[in-house]
């Protein structure tokens, strides 16, 4: 398996463009890439999570420079995210179980990717409302384990089924604040999954620059101008086909 093939970092270039633009940071785009050629699952995952951890820091800068970050949208979802998505990272399933896990949450993402690039716009005329503490506590909670277990970051599940769906942000806002926890529970599950780091193939420096410019973009587009509808169907298409690859093998 070649791993320094250019259009592999081309590819993690125009996934973090696209996950970036609409608050997200990529995990589970570079996975389901890396699920295409057939990496190890300890590869995945904590490649996954590096290239997160550095699109994340990037998208929450620029979200933080435009003015649309909202803290009283973020804590309560990083109070308890942070420490499960540490503990997630310590996890390591096996092989036979990783892989149908990871499955089953592409294909997911997908799903909710396709919902939010095929839903009108303007649909709900109520004002968004600040996400209530407990069942704000719980989700980052549940979320950060998922995340930091499987090294998909999180924030995918965090953005479309719950702070839209429940009315809790506008568009921007949610895309900030899913960078800011995509952030926090990436840097919580590498640091759990320290014990895995000798499993990061030695390309990871050029994939880092390849998403570092991809991501800048992307946050750049995101915090200033709306997402393009079609870039997200692409995405949900790829998701659900590695998604499918990695379930029946």
């Amino acid at each position: 398996m070649e791993l320094d093939t250019p259009w592999l970092a081309m590819a993690f270039f125009l996934i973090a463009l696209i996950y970036a633009s609409v608050g997200q940071a990529g995990a589970s785009g570079y996975i389901a890439i890396m699920a295409l050629l057939g990496f190890a699952p300890l590869t995945m995952k904590t490649t996954a999570l590096a290239l997160n951890l550095l699109v994340a820091a990037i998208g929450t800068a620029m979200f933080l420079k435009a003015g649309r970050l909202s803290w009283r949208s973020v804590w309560p979802f990083a109070i308890l995210g942070f420490p499960f998505s540490l503990l997630g990272g310590a996890v390591q399933l096996p092989t036979d179980i990783y892989y149908p896990v990871v499955g089953v949450i592409l294909i997911l993402s997908a799903v909710q990717m396709a919902r939010t690039a095929l839903r009108r716009a303007g649909l709900s005329v109520d004002l968004p409302t600040d996400p209530p503490f407990i069942p704000a506590l719980s989700t980052g909670a549940i979320i950060g384990f998922i995340s930091g277990m499987t090294g998909t970051g999180g924030g995918v599940f965090l953005a479309p089924p719950v702070i839209l769906a429940m009315n809790w942000g506008t568009a921007r806002q949610t895309a900030a604040t899913t960078a800011v926890y995509n952030l926090m529970n990436s840097a919580a599950a590498l640091l759990g999954a320290y014990a895995f780091w000798d499993h990061i193939p030695g390309e990871l420096p050029g994939w880092l620059l390849a998403v570092a410019v991809g991501g800048s973009l992307g946050a750049f587009i995101g915090s200033r101008y709306l997402p393009e509808r079609w870039l997200r169907i692409i995405l949900a298409a790829i998701l659900f086909a590695s998604g499918m690859r990695l379930w029946f093998g």
